[in-house]
């Protein structure tokens, strides 16, 4: 029995001798997060302009004798980490048809009444082929959108530059330029 009391009163002693002896822990971990940023500008997916297609029709006299405008929601949806301007031009100096030209300022190109998500300055642009300020300081944003009117006013539809043309569909492209300030 000696040596079972001797035994436990060993056991014991071992016990809290163990247990005062604080063994170090970490209580604490440090982590590096690093965020790097790119400027970035980009007229998004989702921009009907991107692809899509304006179509005038003229069909009866009171067509060459009206305005004729086609709106064109989300025409443009840009995203840009700083401040931009955007830009318009065609393609060339006339829509094509074969070898029958209509000169493409016959085309004005502006903001629709409901204008969209897009700041700054907007202009109305009568369309040519050099670079054009259709949007000039606008605040940077993401997928901020621009809904534009293309119009050919009554005077120009009315006059030699459309009137007297040869039946057929006349083509030329327009270019969106997003320019970061």
């Amino acid at each position: 029995m000696k040596k079972q009391i001797a035994i436990a009163a060993l056991t014991i002693g071992a016990f809290v001798l163990g247990t005062n002896t604080i063994q170090a822990q970490n209580t604490t971990a440090t982590t590096t997060v690093n965020i790097t940023l790119n400027d970035v500008i980009s007229i998004d997916n989702g921009s009907t302009a991107g692809g899509g297609a304006v179509a005038f029709n003229y069909v009866t006299a009171a067509d060459y004798n009206s305005e004729k405008t086609v709106a064109q929601a989300n025409a443009l949806k840009v995203t840009s980490t700083k401040s931009f301007d955007v830009k318009v031009k065609a393609g060339g100096a006339n829509f094509i048809n074969g070898t029958n030209l209509i000169p493409v300022n016959v085309l004005t190109i502006k903001t629709s009444a409901a204008a969209g998500t897009m700041g700054g300055t907007k202009n109305a642009v009568v369309l040519s082929a050099a670079d054009q300020t259709l949007v000039a300081n606008a605040p940077l944003g993401s997928a901020l959108t621009l809904n534009l009117d293309y119009t050919i006013p009554a005077a120009k539809s009315s006059s030699s530059d459309i009137l007297g043309k040869p039946a057929g569909t006349y083509t030329q492209t327009v270019t969106y330029t997003a320019t970061a300030l």
